[in-house]
């Protein structure tokens, strides 16, 4: 029997900290360009220092999609509302898992009061798990 093991990495390892945060109330056209100029494929909701919602490159085209419309959005309206969270000593497999189960690739990572410290994303997983591929087979 093959014994399983088990990947040495956890979230705190590979997430993007400080993570882009937002006002709920900020224009969707200014969260577009935040997310553009940081290279962010996600921007965290947070009110109070509370997280509240997540934007995904996904949400802004479908808002900017909706013309003039979609231009006078604010974060709120498009905005994933309590999303799935992990913590930080949360290991990549049950990250990938979360993932998976909930079909998204950005997941706010929150500390032990659920206040926001930084944003895994599925590329940023993957990046890893090349480097640890590499490490052991070349």
């Amino acid at each position: 029997m093959r014994r399983r093991r088990k990947i040495p990495l956890t979230v705190d390892d590979i997430m993007t900290t400080p993570p882009l945060t937002v006002d709920p109330e900020e224009d969707v056209v200014d969260v577009a360009k935040k997310m553009l100029e940081h290279g962010f494929g996600s921007a965290l909701v947070v009110e109070d220092d509370k997280l509240i919602g997540i934007i995904t490159e996904h949400d802004l085209l479908y808002a900017l999609s909706e013309g003039e419309k979609g231009v006078k959005l604010k974060a709120r309206d498009v905005m994933t509302e309590d999303p799935i969270t992990v913590k930080t000593k949360t290991d990549i497999m049950e990250a990938i898992r979360v993932m998976k189960d909930a079909n998204v690739r950005h997941l706010p990572v929150v500390d032990h009061k659920g206040r926001p410290v930084g944003v895994v994303a599925f590329r940023d997983i993957l990046e890893s798990l090349m480097l640890l591929l590499h490490f052991f087979y070349c």
